[in-house]
């Protein structure tokens, strides 16, 4: 059986889709939110998370040395690692790279795959994040820049207003309630979900997209 943690504890990725609405079921964050990842069963990826990997490395060392080239010192991965504690939970996350100087900086998330809003998302969670989650960066206005193969996006600093913050800190106080979120079972969202029937009977089958017939068009 799952075992509940003592405090809620959410990762930035398991907001992002949910925040810019691609993705509806907050039921699966809060399950992982509340539970040790450890004690309950996941769903066997099919994803090639070597080559995923492998190209991701490959970007991400590309940006690393054309900074460094620039000049700039940068900080990689897990040295970025941060965990911010709030009332009702703790939220974590790892940018990609973070460079800062002169009370400024900028963070960087490389992407392989297609481009989408929750990356934009997901580094504007660590724009908010890293200056109050980390003593090093107290004070630090964070620019942020999603890098995919062959283009980037500028997001400035700008982008974490007061909207964004209540937004966020909205869904995170759903997320991590004692009181399940709203469980919105969909063929697209559990074929990427890896939480199995047993802690969620509503799975739907991820392969499986109902289709009909009209000769309206």
């Amino acid at each position: 059986m799952p075992e509940r943690r003592a405090n809620a504890y959410i990762w930035v990725t398991w907001l992002t889709r949910l925040l810019v609405g691609e993705n509806s079921c907050e039921w699966a964050a809060w399950f992982r939110a509340n539970h040790e990842g450890w004690s309950y069963e996941k769903v066997p990826s099919d994803f090639d998370a070597t080559t995923w990997q492998l190209n991701h490395t490959a970007l991400l060392n590309r940006i690393r040395s054309e900074l460094e080239v620039d000049g700039k010192t940068v900080f990689t991965e897990n040295q970025n690692s941060f965990s911010l504690r709030g009332a009702s939970a703790t939220l974590g996350g790892k940018p990609d790279l973070i460079t800062s100087s002169g009370g400024k900086g900028t963070i960087y998330d490389a992407k392989t795959g297609r481009p989408s809003p929750s990356h934009h998302i997901q580094v504007m969670a660590y724009m908010y994040a890293i200056p109050r989650a980390l003593r090093q960066y107290s004070g630090v206005e964070f620019d942020g820049k999603v890098v995919y193969e062959d283009s980037e996006v500028v997001i400035p600093a700008a982008a974490i207003d007061e909207t964004f913050i209540d937004n966020l800190g909205q869904l995170i106080r759903r997320v991590a309630s004692a009181t399940p979120a709203r469980k919105v079972p969909s063929a697209m969202e559990c074929g990427f979900c890896n939480i199995t029937k047993a802690d969620c009977p509503e799975r739907a089958a991820g392969d499986v997209m109902e289709e009909g017939e009209t000769s309206d068009f």
